[in-house]
């Protein structure tokens, strides 16, 4: 066998290699592809019921003086980035830290990290992050979501923080994602207006007011929203992640072709009898 036969030979077995952990990279991303959309699933009637309940109050609430909904001047933000732990998922990761860069260019801003590669990518560019969650990003829980949600209160109400954003990856289909980034902080109440159904407003009592009730419930809602953006966000993690991997068991496919392709005509060339 020829050195030649033998190089091409050693690159069929190392792409054939490839291929096996590509391909079980796919369906194990296809796998929990399914288990994220059902945890997506199952959240989201929990979040809209909340939005109902907020919903509901609007008609019934003196804005004047509730800390959630007054405009400042913004010298500081934050900016909840959620992306993911692990890498092999195409642009998913960068897209979203991209995106929250944007919204922070022109401003003083601290970042709250969700998963190991929005951490990297944001402090080797010498970002200032505030708190970082790792070993989360995949298997979110309200619980995650709540230790996030008190921070941001905490430093909304404080001052410390004049505005607080929300940047995850949006879900449209199994091939389709997009990476946004949502005010969560001050909180637009007309974004919920329309969510509750017709209810009599002047009938319904709040007890001790409408403005401590809503002061309440609000934190949970953003709670909530937080929870439904990582569960969302987890989501379209497995579905780039499944993407990428079927794309790069194609492209080792058409690899191996193109390999036993030159390997059967050398084998042909070093077979064949030398004219005399």
């Amino acid at each position: 066998m020829s050195e030649g036969m033998r190089e091409i030979k050693r690159r069929i077995k190392s792409v054939g290699s490839t291929r096996q952990i590509t391909k079980a990279m796919n369906l194990v991303a296809s796998s929990k592809l399914n288990r994220s959309r059902d945890r997506y699933t199952q959240i989201m009637p929990f979040y809209e019921m909340t939005g109902k309940v907020i919903s509901s109050m609007v008609g019934s609430l003196d804005t004047t003086g509730i800390k959630y909904l007054t405009e400042r001047d913004v010298s500081h933000i934050t900016i909840i980035v959620l992306a993911g732990d692990r890498g092999l998922c195409g642009g998913y990761n960068i897209a979203v830290c991209q995106t929250a860069i944007e919204v922070a260019a022109d401003v003083e801003c601290d970042f709250i990290t969700v998963g190991s590669k929005a951490f990297d990518y944001l402090n080797n560019r010498g970002k200032n992050i505030s708190h970082s969650f790792k070993g989360i990003s995949e298997k979110p829980t309200y619980e995650d979501a709540r230790k996030i949600g008190e921070i941001v209160v905490r430093n909304y109400t404080s001052g410390k923080t004049d505005a607080v954003y929300l940047a995850y990856t949006k879900y449209n289909s199994t091939i389709s994602y997009e990476s946004t980034c949502v005010k969560l902080f001050p909180f637009d109440i007309n974004g919920v207006a329309d969510m509750g159904e017709e209810t009599d407003k002047a009938a319904t009592l709040y007890e001790p007011s409408a403005e401590a009730v809503f002061s309440y419930v609000l934190p949970k809602y953003i709670n909530t929203i937080i929870y439904g953006a990582m569960a969302e966000a987890s989501l379209c993690e497995q579905s780039a992640r499944m993407t990428a991997m079927d794309s790069a068991t194609e492209n080792a496919d058409d690899m191996l072709d193109s390999l036993n392709t030159r390997y059967n005509r050398a084998c042909l060339l070093y077979t064949s009898p030398s004219p005399r």
